[in-house]
């Protein structure tokens, strides 16, 4: 009788590391939960912007301009003017990082002219951009005024774009892992892009 209770418990932890070996589970099955609202916001957005991670050039073909050239531990900033308001799925600019002739998206950002109401994504944090006047060439000189924007930057000579007022901005590092965060301004991971 011993022997043959000894080979049924084998034989039951075998069939029992055999299911979970083939992801299973020894416990009775659970409905899994919705996931959580950053997370499927953020899943979003990576599908919605997959096709610029390595692709400046499809990005420009869909309306995204120079704003800056590289801003340390951050990357070089491209608008699309025609994306306004909120969209996890349109972001207004990309931040790339650029090595050599090789651009890689790195964080998505949006700006608003004051602070969100509520936070468009959980645990949205903010930064700022001051008021400025942007170039061609992705050059840009703090001005209080469009008036006070000279007609070609004071650095390259390039043609006046745009101006903008004092902004509110919310970087989502999706492309790049940032250990200071998910909404931080800089990331310390760049560092070596800053020289282009």
């Amino acid at each position: 009788m011993r022997k043959l209770i000894s080979l049924a418990l084998v034989v039951a932890v075998a069939g029992s590391i055999a299911a979970l070996a083939a992801g299973g589970t020894s416990r009775k099955a659970v409905k899994a939960a919705p996931a959580a609202p950053l997370a499927t916001s953020l899943a979003a957005a990576r599908l919605a912007t997959a096709k610029y991670v390595t692709n400046l050039a499809r990005a420009k073909a869909d309306g995204y301009k120079v704003i800056t050239q590289m801003i340390p531990n951050m990357g070089w900033h491209f608008l699309n003017p025609k994306v306004t308001g909120f969209d996890v799925t349109k972001p207004a600019i990309l931040v790339y990082e650029k090595r050599g002739g090789t651009w890689t998206l790195g964080a998505l950002e949006w700006v608003f002219p004051s602070m969100p109401k509520a936070p468009p994504l959980p645990g949205a944090k903010y930064g700022a951009f001051g008021a400025a006047c942007h170039y061609a060439d992705g050059t840009f000189t703090p001005a209080t005024s469009q008036d006070a924007c000279p007609k070609t930057s004071p650095q390259s000579g390039a043609a006046f774009g745009f101006w903008h007022p004092d902004l509110v901005t919310m970087h989502v590092w999706l492309w790049y892992a940032n250990p200071s965060g998910l909404y931080s301004g800089t990331n310390p991971l760049v560092t070596p892009f800053n020289i282009g």
